[in-house]
Parts: C-alpha cells; sequence; structure tokens
C-alpha cells in the first residue's frame, strides 16, 4: 500500500522533530513536561467534555461559551513557533474568511505562545482576522490541550465530536469541516 499524504507528513515531522532535538532547539522544560502529561485526542462520536471558558481574546473581543451552546465549534491549539500550524493556520483563515458569516458556528482558535505579545505580533504580521485567544495557566488547567500540535477538534451541534485531528492539515481537510456547518 502506498502511504498517503498524511502518514508522508507524519514521518516528515518525526523527522523534523529529531533535526530540532539534535541542534539543541527545544521548548522550555516546562512546556515539554506539560505535553508528556497532555491528555489524548478524545474519541470520534463521543460526547464534548472539555469545559469551555468565557476568554479574552487577543483582538479584545470575548469569547462567550454560551452563545457555541447548539453550534458547530471548531476549536484550533496552535503556535507561532510550529511548522506544522504556519501551514495550517493559514488555510483555517481562509476557511474563516470564507465562511464567517454563515450562522451556526463559531471558530476559537488557541495559541500556546510562551507570550500574548508573540501570539498577537505573529496574528498581525499575517493579517489573520479569525478570533484567538491566548492560552493563560488558567486556561491551560480547564482545557487542557491534547497531546500534539496543531490540534484541531470539531463539536458537532448535539455536542458530539465531529472531528480530532493532530498535526498538518492541508486545504483539503480544513475545507471537509463545511459539511457541518
Amino acid at each position: 500500500m502506498t502511504p498517503n499524504r498524511r502518514d508522508w507528513m507524519v514521518g516528515a515531522g518525526a523527522l523534523a522533530m529529531a533535526t530540532v532535538a539534535a541542534r539543541g532547539w527545544s521548548q522550555p522544560a516546562d512546556a515539554a513536561a506539560a505535553e508528556a502529561q497532555a491528555p489524548p485526542l478524545p474519541a470520534l462520536g463521543t460526547s464534548w467534555t472539555l469545559p469551555l471558558l468565557p476568554m479574552e481574546l487577543l483582538d479584545g473581543g470575548r469569547f462567550e461559551p454560551a452563545r457555541a451552546d447548539g453550534q458547530v465549534l471548531v476549536l484550533y491549539w496552535w503556535a507561532s513557533t510550529c511548522p506544522f500550524c504556519a501551514v495550517t493556520t493559514p488555510h483555517l483563515n481562509a476557511f474563516w474568511q470564507r465562511h464567517r458569516q454563515r450562522p451556526g458556528w463559531q471558530l476559537l482558535t488557541l495559541s500556546i505562545d510562551r507570550t500574548r505579545e508573540a501570539a498577537v505580533r505573529y496574528l498581525q504580521q499575517r493579517g489573520y482576522a479569525f478570533p484567538c485567544a491566548w492560552v493563560t495557566p488558567d486556561i491551560q488547567r480547564a482545557m487542557p490541550k491534547p497531546k500534539g500540535l496543531p490540534i484541531t477538534l470539531v463539536r458537532g451541534r448535539d455536542g458530539r465530536l465531529l472531528m480530532a485531528e493532530r498535526g498538518q492539515l492541508f486545504a483539503e481537510d480544513i475545507d471537509a469541516i463545511a459539511q457541518w456547518l
């Protein structure tokens, strides 16, 4: 069987991470420890158990969990230093631009950058306008990011998990979310 593009990318990602480790580039020890303790991706079809918190968005707005009840909710954890996020995030931004006026869904992206300023700078430099919160320690405790990066979760209107992906997504992967909008 010929490996598909996603399988190839997982292998390439392992190679890239080994290269990063060999050159001595790494996350701070506390970030590595947190990643080691991160929960696995939730199973598709299960009821959403991740508590959502009210959050200040980086653009000054607010995310209110009650407004997402009964709607499709797309959660996306990312970091400005993540090479796989750098490929996925432009597709997500394009998806947001195309579908943001459609009723019945919400997008919340969660930056795990070391500082709020780094996340803001990254978004501004690239012209990304999607809703984004910076993950504070309180948010991390209440809503622990599953293992890996980037992480994309899609909760359906009925509260069940429709999509749970770890790693880089391609334009067609992001565009497939439209089937649930």
